[in-house]
This record gives structure tokens, sequence and C-alpha cells, in this order.
């Protein structure tokens, strides 16, 4: 077995911002390799629409979307923890890294990315948020890629997000025992939205 020093620190960093604020993240370790590879296939993207990642915390979604093949200059990684926004601008060069607040994304994004993002990854467990959060991140999408909806991974067996209650349209498109503890994509649309 060989020593990996960027998994280790990722996984380092990780936990220790876990432990700083448990319901800002996720899990208490990154996602799996099994678990990126699935985001990353279900991404839609135009050729010149960017990929939105939210709550990207050590980059390993981020690394399988870049192996999947989108280019660095259309990933976009909005992180709201300086700490760990500044070791992906260090370990992901060229990408848009973004330290900033994925509630606010009409203001955290420049204005020339809005409108031209094929498909928003959230990363924030959404599911512990109250309602209220919940909607007030789904407007913040559609600020900034109006009609396009967002995946998000999550650990729960059924739809985390009351999406109807949302208006909004909800369909599961992965699921995978690979992780700790198995997870599923959902692809989350306003419902006027095919």
């Amino acid at each position: 077995m060989t020593f990996q020093p960027e998994a280790q620190a990722n996984k380092s960093l990780f936990f220790r911002r876990w432990l700083r604020n448990p319901l800002q993240m996720g899990s208490i370790i990154p996602s799996s390799q099994a678990l990126c590879r699935k985001i990353a296939s279900v991404v839609e993207r135009g050729r010149d629409e960017y990929v939105l990642e939210l709550g990207a915390g050590t980059g390993v979604i981020s690394r399988a979307l870049l192996a999947a093949g989108v280019p660095a200059n259309k990933l976009i990684v909005v992180e709201i923890v300086p700490e760990m926004a500044q070791f992906l601008r260090e370990s992901l060069p060229g990408v848009n890294v973004i330290c900033g607040d994925a509630f606010d994304l009409k203001n955290t994004l420049p204005a020339s990315m809005h409108h031209r993002i094929g498909t928003a990854i959230c990363g924030i467990p959404l599911v512990l948020l109250p309602f209220e959060r919940q909607e007030a991140f789904r407007d913040a999408v559609e600020a900034v890629a109006p009609g396009k909806g967002y995946l998000l991974y999550t650990y729960c067996a059924t739809s985390p997000l009351p999406y109807r209650k949302l208006r909004m349209t909800g369909r599961r498109l992965a699921f995978t025992l690979a992780n700790f503890p198995p997870a599923s994509v959902w692809r989350y649309r306003p419902m006027d939205r095919p």
C-alpha cells in the first residue's frame, strides 16, 4: 500500500472542519470515489457552460469532475470556509475557486458566470436545514442558473427534500453502496421545467 499525503491531508482537513461545525458538513469523511464518479456521470453541461460545485470541501468531487472531462476553467467551486477554499486553490490549478456563500450566489459569483451554469452540485447537507433555508438555497441557484435546478448527493434512503413543497421535481439518478454511508444522487428542478 502506498502512502498518499494529499489524500491524508484531505481527510484530516475535512475531519477538523467537521469537528468545528458538524451541521455545515454532511459527513465526517469525504465522499468515496464511487460516489464522485456517479455524480460526474450525471452532470449536464453545454460546451460554453460551467459546472458549479457548492460546498466542495476538500475537492474530491471536483477532481472526479475534472477526470470526467470538465475543463478546469469551466469548473466553479464555491466554499464558505476560507481554510478549505485556500486548500482548493492550491490543489486544483486552473479551477475557479471562490470563497463565498452558496446562499447568496447572485453576489458570490461574478456576473459573467450568471446564466451560464449547466449543472449545479450541492454538497451542503440541506436535509439538516429548516425549510426556509432550503427555499433560500433553491432561490440562490435559480438566480444564477434559471431553470437548471441542482444535483444533491445525500445519505437518505428517500428524497431528503420536500421537493413538491419547494415547487420542484425530484428524481433519484444514482445510488451507491460503495460510500460511507451509502449515498444517492438526486436531481431537483423547478416544477415548470422538464
